[in-house]
Formats: structure tokens, C-alpha cells, sequence
């Protein structure tokens, strides 16, 4: 996940590459149409595929979720301060967001806030019961602002590969 590439890590072609796009859009399409729609082998697709997941390139496979069908209708973004960006306190904080499976995203970041969250829940009482204990109630947190998303204009995972 954005890790430099080290001295004899698998580089990426152009065949690679429409394989990761289509994997992209939807990971149980077929090998042979893949092989179909970049013109190799079904074996070859299969051998690239394998290589990806073995560099690490290709993480691991997953289900974009529909939140709204799961009854999950807050989405909030956000911005947490630490009271300090002292290794040990910084540890505890990606641990606890971690382990907390309301986060669905979080980033360490830079710009005067130390880290950014996506966190969804099914209503607001939900989530004042998530900020409270992640947020409010830890120590280590100097300030937090919470922004609600009124809709879902794009979700998902898919990055753009030149």
C-alpha cells in the first residue's frame, strides 16, 4: 500500500496493468475473459495474477459493501488531533482505530491533524457511542471534528493505473 518498490520487486507491464484494472471493477471476472479482453493465455492470466498477489501488489480480494443495504445510514468523516505525535502515543491511537471495526478507513496524515477516519454506523446514537469511546473518553486525543456526509457520491477501492 504505497510502500517503495525494493530492489528487485516485480515491476508492472502493460498486460499487468489492464489486468489490475479489470480486477479493479470486479475481482470474480473470469480468467479466460480477462485473457479475451488483454490478449494473452487463461494460463498467463493465472501466472500474472498469482506473481501480483505474491508481490504484494495485489493485497487481497474483498466485497464493496452497500452500506444502505445494511442498514448503516451515518457515514462520518474524521479529523482526530492527538495531544502529542510521540511514537507511544501515536502507536496506541493506530491500534485502537485498528481494532475498532466501525473505522472502515483510517489515515495517519500530515497538515495539523494527526490522523483522518471514515467511520460508519447505523444512526447517530450509534455513532455519539463510537465517538465517545474512541474520541471524548481517550486521553490521547486533544480534539476531534466529525463531518457527516449528507450523500455517497463515490465509494470504493479502485485506484487508477496509468
Amino acid at each position: 500500500m504505497g510502500r517503495p518498490r525494493a530492489s528487485g520487486e516485480r515491476r508492472l507491464d502493460s498486460f499487468d496493468r489492464a489486468i489490475l484494472r479489470i480486477l479493479q471493477r470486479d475481482n470474480k471476472t473470469p480468467q479466460r475473459e480477462i485473457a479475451e479482453a488483454v490478449n494473452l493465455s487463461a494460463a498467463a492470466v493465472q501466472r500474472r495474477i498469482a506473481a501480483m498477489e505474491a508481490a504484494g501488489i495485489i493485497e487481497r480480494n474483498v466485497a464493496i459493501v452497500d452500506t444502505g443495504a445494511l442498514g448503516m445510514t451515518i457515514t462520518a468523516v474524521v479529523e482526530v488531533h492527538l495531544i502529542d505525535e510521540r511514537p507511544p502515543t501515536v502507536d496506541g491511537a493506530k491500534a485502537l482505530f485498528l481494532a475498532a471495526p466501525e473505522v472502515q478507513q483510517c489515515y495517519y496524515v500530515t497538515g495539523g491533524i494527526s490522523f483522518v477516519l471514515v467511520i460508519v454506523t447505523r444512526d447517530m446514537i450509534e455513532y455519539e457511542a463510537i465517538s465517545r469511546r474512541l474520541f471524548a473518553d481517550n486521553d490521547a486525543v486533544a480534539s476531534f471534528r466529525s463531518l457527516i456526509a449528507l450523500s455517497r457520491v463515490k465509494t470504493g477501492a479502485e485506484i487508477w493505473i496509468a
